[in-house]
């Protein structure tokens, strides 16, 4: 059955975009961490998003996507009103969360939506919540006022210094792990190379750090074996093993080269359908 789209928000207009979308039977049994296959149409291909966030009430949950390739280019010429065609879920295992203490969850780019929602986890059941967020400049953070709505603290970076630390995520994060040695985990969701990068950051540190991963993906339910990673020398299917796992274990080399296996494939598909539609 299709899935009707109630709210669409331009988050950064033309590149990442929410959907606020009605899917009560997910929006029920969801967890932080979870996440969605999305098919605009019958011979299109299915993408995973993960769930940025869920009301049980109202039977909705929001996603955030990056316009990437031709399948997120046609999700984002939908509207609200329309519908998508296929939406499944919730997949993979959801965030592990337990009363503890201290977390600090990074994000960065569309990575900051679903480390929102995985934060607020945290928050629900009692921890203090420390959120690092960082882009490129300010006009591309996202979901700041959400954070700020719950976080005991958000610290902020930027590469060009236009708003907050100037500089990378990972220099406010290794500035709070010296200062602060109740710190019992580190969540971070976004770009490999952050995620990569956060990693060998706290690795020195000895601290728990959880990463989300987003290998390609064509099934979501452990079926085509797309979305393998390597993690503590072992091969691992984030659709069914993960999407996360223990940031100090993953072979992110490998994973960055998997990532990229289709690259121009996917840039010809996407430069296709632009021209097709006049965008």
């Amino acid at each position: 059955m299709p899935t009707p789209i109630l709210e669409k928000t331009p988050l950064i207009p033309g590149k990442t975009s929410k959907l606020v979308l009605q899917a009560p039977e997910i929006a029920r049994h969801a967890h932080p961490g979870h996440f969605v296959m999305l098919r605009m149409r019958p011979t299109g291909e299915r993408i995973p998003l993960t769930i940025a966030d869920t009301d049980a009430e109202k039977g909705t949950i929001t996603i955030v996507y990056l316009v990437l390739g031709k399948s997120t280019a046609e999700l984002e010429c939908l509207n609200a009103g329309d519908s998508i065609l296929d939406v499944c879920g919730p997949l993979g295992h959801p965030t592990h969360i337990e009363k503890r203490g201290t977390v600090i969850c990074v994000g960065g780019g569309t990575g900051i939506a679903a480390m929102h929602h995985i934060a607020k986890g945290h928050k629900r059941i009692g921890n203090k919540v420390v959120g690092v967020i960082g882009a490129r400049s300010k006009d591309l953070l996202l979901f700041e006022d959400e954070l700020r709505s719950f976080a005991d603290e958000l610290l902020i970076s930027t590469d060009d210094g236009s708003y907050g630390h100037k500089g990378l995520v990972t220099d406010l994060l290794r500035d709070r792990l010296e200062k602060d040695k109740d710190v019992f985990e580190v969540v971070a969701v976004g770009p490999v190379p952050m995620m990569a990068a956060v990693a060998d950051t706290t690795r020195p540190f000895n601290v728990k750090t959880t990463v989300s991963l987003n290998p390609i993906m064509v099934d979501g339910i452990g079926m085509c074996g797309a979305c393998r990673v390597t993690v503590g020398g072992k091969t691992r299917f984030a659709c069914v093993d993960g999407p996360e796992f223990d940031g100090h274990a993953v072979d992110f080399a490998e994973l960055r080269r998997r990532l990229g296996a289709f690259r121009e494939q996917e840039k010809i598909s996407l430069d296709t359908f632009r021209s097709a539609h006049g965008n």
